[in-house]
C-alpha cells in the first residue's frame, strides 16, 4: 500500500504525499457505532491546559471499537473503513448473530473474509486466541496485559508483536519498541500485523495539515523572551545555554527518567533500550 505523492503545483505540495484509500471500502461509518468527539484542546476538567499546543482541528466521530470480542465470535469482514482516531484502518464485521462490530483491521485484511474467536481456532490472519494456544514465533498484534480487558498492545498502523516463548504461566512477548514482557498466557491476541504500514512514511508537507489534526504551533524556548522560558533571553547570538535543557517549568527534560511506575518492572525480561542493542 504505497503512499501517494502530489505534483508540486505550488511550494508546499513539493513532496507532500497522502495515504492510499484504494483499500477503504466504505465512505460513511455506521451510525449505531459512532458518537461526537467533543474536542478538548488540551484542557482538564478545570478548563486548565495540561497539554500545550492543542486546538481547533477538523471535527470527527468517534468509531467505537470492540477490542474484547467474546469467545465463540465467528464473524464475516463487510467493510474497510477509515478511521480519523488512529492511524490503522478499522474493518467494519458481523456476527453469526446480526451485530456488527468495529476491530481493527489486520494486514491484508478484505471484504469476505471470515475470522473466529476462539480458545482454539486456525492460526489464520485475523484470528483471535490465547496465547497458550498460539505457536512460539507467531506475529500477533491486539495483545491483552490482563484476561478479559481487551487488547491493548500493538495497535498502531504498521505494528505487530511475536510471541517469544511460553513458559506457564506467562509467554514472552516483544513488543515494537524491542522490549520483552512476560504476559499471561491466558490473555487474547490477534494474528497477523496491523495495516497500513506506509502510515509513518507520509510527508505533511505543510502547517495547515497539522491544523486540520488540532495541533497548534510550537515555539522553540531559547527564540522566546526570558520571562517566558527558562531557555529564553540572550543577545540572539550562537551562544549555549548556562544549565541544562529544561521544561517551561524548570523540571530537566532530554535524558532526564519520567518512568515512574515501576511495579510493572517484574514482567519486563529486556527493556527497550536494550532491544535496540541488538
Amino acid at each position: 500500500m504505497p503512499v501517494k505523492a502530489y505534483n508540486p503545483t505550488t511550494p508546499a505540495r513539493r513532496g507532500m504525499s497522502t495515504q492510499d484509500f484504494d483499500a477503504v471500502t466504505a465512505k460513511k461509518p455506521l451510525k449505531g457505532l459512532i458518537e461526537i468527539k467533543k474536542g478538548a484542546v488540551g484542557r482538564n476538567n478545570q478548563g486548565r491546559i495540561t497539554t500545550r499546543h492543542r486546538g481547533g482541528g477538523a471535527h470527527r466521530y468517534y468509531r467505537l471499537l470492540n477490542f474484547k470480542l467474546k469467545p465463540g465470535t465467528s464473524a464475516v469482514v463487510e467493510q474497510i473503513e477509515y478511521d480519523p482516531n488512529r492511524s490503522a484502518r478499522i474493518a467494519r464485521i458481523k456476527d453469526q448473530d446480526g451485530r456488527y462490530h468495529y476491530i481493527l483491521a489486520a494486514k491484508g485484511m478484505k471484504p469476505g473474509k471470515k475470522l473466529v474467536v476462539e480458545e482454539e481456532t486456525a492460526i489464520e490472519r485475523g484470528n483471535r486466541l490465547p496465547l497458550k494456544n498460539i505457536p512460539s514465533g507467531t506475529v500477533i498484534h491486539g495483545v491483552e496485559l490482563q484476561p478479559g480487558k481487551g487488547a491493548q498492545l500493538a495497535r498502531t498502523a504498521g505494528t505487530s508483536a511475536q510471541l517469544v516463548a511460553k513458559e506457564e504461566p506467562w509467554a514472552q512477548v516483544r513488543l515494537p519498541s524491542g522490549e520483552v514482557r512476560m504476559v499471561s498466557i491466558d490473555c487474547m491476541a490477534s494474528i497477523g500485523p496491523i495495516g497500513n504500514e506506509q502510515h509513518q512514511n507520509v510527508q505533511i508537507g505543510k502547517a495547515g495539515r497539522k491544523r486540520h489534526m488540532g495541533i497548534r504551533p510550537t515555539v522553540r524556548g531559547v527564540v522566546m523572551a526570558a520571562a517566558d522560558h527558562p531557555h529564553g533571553g540572550g543577545d540572539g547570538g550562537r551562544h549555549k545555554m548556562a544549565r541544562p535543557p529544561t521544561t517551561p517549568w524548570g523540571q530537566k527534560t532530554l535524558g532526564y527518567k519520567t518512568r515512574r511506575r515501576k511495579t510493572t518492572n517484574k514482567f519486563i525480561v529486556r527493556s527497550r533500550h536494550q532491544g535496540k542493542r541488538r
